[in-house]
């Protein structure tokens, strides 16, 4: 019934004038992506990736958190979704990414598409599901850098998608083996902070089978200070935030850090 509702809240364009499938996107969502189009991205086509992501995210900061808002199952088929209403973890990443890369509201739905599936592919088993995805499916959205951070690492084999019981966390997806370094979080010191870079997209490590990382962010350097900014599903925030990174991870197993491309 909840999959139901969301499909009604939203609907397509009207004019759909990009590659197919056409992007679902309700009047809201729409006149935030002009607006963001026209004062967060055209003004910074010339900085730096990592300033540009910083700029885009920052427009987002204030966004609801939520959760479950992509269409597609094994049993439902995959939709391109477009929704900045509320925004979880890593569809703020999947928004910022496509947005940092786009030069056009409908170049931004192309971008989207390559930053969220796996070829471009709008399937739900091509989806990007894992942050460990974005630096090991094509197109990449970035190159993880955990081990090039001036900071002792763990290397751990990870069957993703199984859980424990022998189970799987999605329906219809296979069981990918990857090998995920992680820095753990009281290896985390002053030279990592310092080559941590603005942009950089950060994943908090879980040691549970058959998932990489249960969080996701972006970092964000103001001064002295190192920030995770996130879509943070806690009762005290419950929207998208700026959280001191040291902070956060001190009671986390650890991070990822990928860096975009």
């Amino acid at each position: 019934m909840k999959l139901i509702a969301s499909i009604l809240l939203i609907f397509s364009v009207s004019a759909c004038t990009v590659k197919p499938p056409c992007p679902i996107i309700d009047k809201h969502t729409s006149q935030r992506l002009d607006a963001l189009i026209e004062q967060q991205v055209i003004p910074s086509q010339d900085k730096p990736t990592g300033e540009k992501i910083a700029a885009i995210s920052q427009a987002f900061l204030g966004t609801p958190y939520q959760a479950d808002t992509l269409i597609g199952t094994d049993s439902v088929p995959e939709q391109l979704v477009v929704n900045f209403n509320g925004v979880d973890c890593f569809t703020l990443l999947d928004y910022v990414a496509a947005l940092s890369h786009a030069s056009s509201r409908n170049d931004f739905f192309t971008q989207l598409r390559l930053t969220r599936y796996h070829q471009g592919q709008v399937s739900f088993t091509q989806r990007k599901h894992f942050f460990s995805d974005w630096f090991s499916l094509t197109p990449l959205n970035a190159r993880d850098i955990t081990d090039q951070l001036n900071t002792p690492t763990i290397k751990v084999t990870k069957q993703l998608n199984l859980k424990a019981d022998g189970g799987r966390y999605l329906s219809g997806l296979p069981v990918t083996q990857r090998i995920i370094n992680y820095i753990p979080a009281n290896n985390i010191n002053k030279a990592t902070l310092n080559a941590l870079q603005t942009g950089d997209y950060v994943g908090i490590y879980t040691p549970l089978a058959g998932l990489d990382v249960s969080h996701t962010g972006i970092i964000i350097k103001k001064g002295q200070q190192v920030w995770l900014r996130n879509a943070s599903s806690l009762k005290k925030n419950n929207k998208v935030v700026d959280t001191p990174l040291l902070s956060y991870i001190k009671t986390r197993p650890g991070i990822v850090v990928a860096r975009p491309l």
